[in-house]
């Protein structure tokens, strides 16, 4: 099928096939066993399927919506044969994360026009944010932009080191200031450095505490008011990392930083480690946010532009 040819090099597919590849082989042990003995799709094989697809992480609402497409299918066709249900699985999931991800993109680049490009990153500790943006950094700089990191995340020492030290890694300026500093006036900070020394992107970290959801958002409004008095159309985007390997629970987080802050862009990390990738699919589907990079190993080169048709041919790669 000519919508799913090859778009990323080697290189970037080997490891997005590899990282996926617990979740995949999961998935279809999973699958095997629901259609075993069966030579047409009928309602056994859609329950079982059912089943398959909400242990996968794949969520609840999203799974009715995939065996309803399903069942439309079979009542179309009259008669479909098991073996086709991998082909269809495919085009449905395909069909589903294309609401949502419009482009095909393959490299980390940033609107021509906004300059500093602007990236608020929000998540709980522990799901890989201060990574992300490390990595993030160095793949802008790679694509030749010129990046600025913000250490906005003051409620917790280590948050505001870790960051140091992916930007010495990368080799690339940071703007920070004494943990329980006001997370508002280092963004402000970084804003006016950045657009002093004519910075392509600006990638802020903020603090990401949920038992106090009020707190949250009023601190994560203020950021944005802040910034806005230096470039007043920031951040151009706010950044959710989620830990695909805690499937359900990353479901919760969404829900809550949706309604604490304005999200427009989603990373989901630790796929690699997981078998719980499906989590993307039912993430990108409920929250009606584009996924925008996962996380598939440790490499500083790991974290990919998410691409939805090579996600899928990864996902059901035989």
């Amino acid at each position: 099928m000519s919508l799913f040819k090859k778009i990323f090099s080697k290189e970037k597919k080997e490891t997005l096939d590899k990282g996926l590849e617990k979740t995949q082989r999961s998935f279809f042990n999973k699958l095997s066993k629901a259609v075993a003995g069966k030579s047409k799709v009928d309602d056994d094989v859609l329950d079982n399927l059912e089943e398959v697809l909400v242990s996968s992480d794949v969520g609840v609402e999203t799974t009715l919506k995939i065996i309803a497409r399903i069942e439309a299918r079979v009542a179309q066709d009259k008669y479909l044969g098991t073996e086709e249900l991998n082909k269809i699985l495919r085009e449905e999931i395909a069909a589903l994360l294309a609401k949502t991800n419009h482009g095909n993109e393959t490299d980390f680049t940033t609107p021509e026009d906004k300059k500093p490009y602007v990236i608020m990153v929000v998540g709980v500790n522990g799901v890989g944010k201060t990574t992300t943006i490390g990595k993030l950094a160095s793949q802008f700089k790679k694509a030749g932009k010129k990046v600025m990191l913000g250490a906005a995340d003051t409620f917790r020492a280590a948050a505001i080191d870790q960051l140091q030290i992916w930007a010495d890694r990368v080799d690339i300026p940071i703007v920070k200031q004494q943990m329980g500093s006001d997370p508002a006036s280092v963004a402000f900070d970084t804003l006016q450095s950045a657009v002093n020394q004519d910075v392509d992107v600006v990638i802020i970290d903020t603090a990401g505490r949920l038992h106090n959801k009020v707190n949250l958002m009023n601190e994560l409004t203020k950021i944005k008011r802040v910034m806005q008095k230096v470039v007043p159309d920031a951040p151009h985007e706010v950044m959710l990392v989620l830990d695909g390997s805690t499937g359900q629970n990353a479901f919760e987080q969404a829900k809550q930083f949706t309604k604490a802050t304005e999200v427009t862009a989603l990373t989901v990390t630790k796929l690699d480690g997981t078998a719980k990738g499906g989590v993307v699919i039912g993430i990108s589907d409920q929250f009606q946010i584009p996924v925008k990079y996962i996380g598939v190993g440790e490499g500083i080169d790991d974290l990919q532009v998410f691409n939805k048709i090579e996600f899928v041919d990864s996902f059901f790669k035989a």
